[in-house]
């Protein structure tokens, strides 16, 4: 794969990313203000916290990344950047009601859903780079790989080592349910 469809792969993931984390965020902030209203704010944003992180999750090893499902490693690494991004949106709302005790809704979900879109980029880089990373399959009984971002990394792992061969460039094909090196 050169260079441009690299980066017109990884554009696509972080717009499948931003897609579906801002629509479990939208969901999370409208179950915070409900919840909000019966208990504690701090309380309330763990609990949509722990539900969303489970779903974004799910959607981003899914779809965004072409990683199937995290099982129990990725979504504990996953929580642990959310962990963090907890942290952040009540700091940055706790902070909002020392400096201003009197600001309404609008004003502390702007400071939330910006607080948010902030952890979101931080988290798509370390689940792209760390949790679910692309790595050079292990041939398993035929040869297949599960997603095409694995063979692609393969592929492009196979023509870098066929570099003395000008005509040879290996390329993916899909054979049966797994994405198969051709080339």
């Amino acid at each position: 794969m050169n260079g441009l469809g690299l980066i017109r792969r990884h554009a696509a993931a972080f717009g499948r990313f931003a897609g579906l984390g801002s629509g479990v965020t939208l969901a999370a902030s409208a179950a915070l203000v409900l919840l909000a209203q019966w208990i504690p704010w701090m309380v309330a944003n763990a609990l949509t916290t722990v539900a969303s992180t489970v779903v974004a999750t799910e959607l981003h090893a899914r779809v965004s990344f072409g990683h199937g499902r995290p099982g129990l490693a990725g979504h504990l690494k996953s929580a642990a950047t959310i962990a963090v991004g907890w942290l952040v949106t009540s700091a940055a709302v706790g902070s909002l009601a020392v400096l201003r005790p009197d600001s309404g809704l609008v004003l502390q979900q702007t400071v939330y859903l910006s607080a948010t879109a902030l952890v979101g980029i931080g988290r798509y880089l370390v689940l792209r780079l760390m949790v679910f990373a692309e790595r050079v399959p292990r041939s398993r009984t035929g040869g297949g790989v599960r997603s095409r971002a694995a063979c692609d990394v393969a592929a492009r792992a196979r023509t870098a080592r066929s570099a003395g061969h000008p005509r040879r460039h290996a390329g993916c094909r899909m054979s049966g349910t797994d994405w198969t090196v051709v080339g």
